[in-house]
């Protein structure tokens, strides 16, 4: 079931603007020393980000309280295997810290109290960073990556890293490492929640934090975010440098070229807001308005659908252009065949330099390729690990990076500006949460009567976009008969992630926000 959702602009929920302030994104709140009364775990755990930002700023809730709460919510839903590492110690001492400042009448930043989990390859000084896999279990980085800093000194309290496909090489999240194990999808824990990120999608879904980061690749972001029933983001990567709209040091890679760190959420508001402390950009508040708004239809994206996926999307459709969007039937010609001459040849060629150089830069010796390989537990990442180990892809990576990438943007430009297209929407993936595989970990399903290969399958929708380097935000579309959420996805031109999100807002406007799983 859908519901249409309660939340005012984030101008009103959050109050993020202060007059006259040069970096509203980073603007500092009035604290209020009220006592806040008791409030219900359920409560609680229902609040979107900037609601509970709106009531700690009040005084009408303790973050001690709301973080202590979530704390216990992540403990008591350990058996979800999303989270790696709890900080109960470190989450309370920085929440009594918010209260405090709170009760002085000091101003609070803009996330003060604000409860997140960030996935385990994203660098944290005070916790460890291990990629999910046997090899990095020990690792403690010095520093917080650097786009994670910009959430602590808004104020953000991390509770815990989350669990992933290991070392982010996969779409399940189906992690056979001892100490981390299989993630299980809160709305059937049966099924997988997706990947590589599918620990901070199972931990908002299940509403243990109302936000937090996950990274992508090729769809790390957007597939959990479709499979939990939530938002996810991949910004702007381009050619990187400028282009580049999130730093991307202090992240165990698989590419330099197409990873990025990506905000997640059970709202776009709540997501919008954490890119614009990121960013350090102006607030996202206005919806686009959606008569006359022109987005186009690639035909090969919606072709070979699970049926009751399809339906649900067709519903989606339907709904957003009775409230007047315009759709343009329009495919991507040739696209398919571009993006198989640049995906591999990039994923399985660049670790083999950024690994070694990210652990350098970690301050990791000892450990290199060869240590991380012979330890990898998860069949399906062992593969990788082999064929990157020998450079299968190494032959094809000139021609991916000089020829055929560049070839993909031009189409994906032309696309967007021959159509007059805002943006493209599609089904995120072709099938929704399939069963969890505990032996091969990825493997292969049944889709429309016809044995699949499942990673391919499920980033067929989503690695398109990320080797042109354009943005894309993933969003709720609806729930199938059997109760699992379905996502849609939008991609724009290059550089339009604001203009995208005001899109996303207006078609959460429309689609509205899912209903919590049931049982947790």
């Amino acid at each position: 079931m859908l519901r249409r959702p309660s939340r005012r602009s984030l101008l009103q929920s959050t109050g993020l603007l202060v007059a006259g302030s040069a970096s509203p994104g980073l603007a500092l709140l009035a604290g209020c020393a009220s006592t806040p009364a008791p409030m219900a775990e359920s409560t609680m755990r229902e609040m979107t980000a900037a609601e509970a930002l709106s009531r700690i700023r009040s005084g009408r809730l303790f973050a001690e309280a709301y973080v202590g709460a979530m704390l216990d919510r992540a403990e008591r839903l350990k058996s979800l295997d999303a989270l790696i590492t709890i900080d109960r110690a470190g989450a309370i001492e920085q929440a009594k810290k918010v209260d405090a400042l709170r009760a002085s009448g000091a101003p609070l930043p803009v996330l003060a109290g604000l409860p997140i989990v960030v996935k385990d390859n994203i660098n944290t000084r005070d916790l460890p960073t291990t990629g999910g896999t046997a090899a990095l279990h020990g690792v403690r980085p010095t520093a917080n990556a650097p786009t994670l800093q910009k959430l602590i000194d808004a104020g953000a309290i991390v509770i815990a890293k989350a669990n992933l496909h290991e070392l982010a090489f996969g779409i399940t999240s189906t992690n056979l490492t001892s100490f981390a194990g299989p993630v299980k999808n809160p709305y059937d824990r049966t099924r997988i929640p997706g990947g590589s990120s599918g620990g901070t999608a199972a931990a908002i879904a299940a509403r243990i934090v109302p936000a937090g980061l996950g990274t992508d690749t090729g769809g790390s972001t957007r597939i959990p975010a479709a499979l939990c029933g939530i938002v996810g983001l991949r910004p702007s990567v381009g050619d990187g440098g400028a282009e580049r709209r999130y730093d991307g040091a202090g992240v165990l890679p698989i590419s330099h070229t197409r990873d990025t760190v990506g905000p997640m959420g059970r709202t776009v508001g709540d997501v919008a807001l954490l890119d614009a402390i990121i960013t350090g950009e102006p607030p996202i508040f206005s919806a686009a308005s959606l008569p006359g708004l022109r987005i186009g239809i690639p035909a090969s994206f919606w072709a070979g659908l699970e049926p009751q996926l399809a339906a649900v999307m067709a519903q989606a459709r339907a709904r957003l252009a009775s409230a007047g969007v315009l759709f343009v039937e329009v495919d991507l010609a040739g696209l398919a065949a571009l993006n198989d001459k640049v995906s591999f040849p990039i994923a399985l060629h660049e670790p083999i330099a950024d690994i070694p150089a990210y652990l350098a830069a970690t301050g990791v010796s000892g450990i290199g390729l060869r240590e991380i390989a012979a330890g990898v537990a998860s069949p399906d990442v062992k593969g990788a690990f082999g064929a990157i180990q020998g450079d299968v892809a190494g032959p094809g990576y000139a021609d991916a990076i000089r020829v055929f990438r560049p070839q993909m943007q031009r189409l994906y430009a032309d696309y967007f500006k021959a159509n007059r297209l805002e943006a493209m929407m599609f089904p995120t993936t072709v099938a929704a949460a399939i069963a969890i595989d505990p032996v091969a970990g990825s493997g292969k399903f049944m889709l429309n009567g016809k044995e699949v290969e499942t990673f391919a399958t499920f980033i067929r929708n989503t690695d398109p976009g990320s080797n042109a380097g354009i943005p894309g935000l993933a969003l709720p579309a609806g729930m199938t008969p059997g109760g699992l959420p379905v996502g849609l996805e939008l991609d724009g031109p290059l550089g339009t992630d604001r203009r995208l999100i005001a899109i996303g807002l207006a078609f959460e406007n429309v689609l509205g926000t899912l209903r919590p799983p049931s049982g947790i």
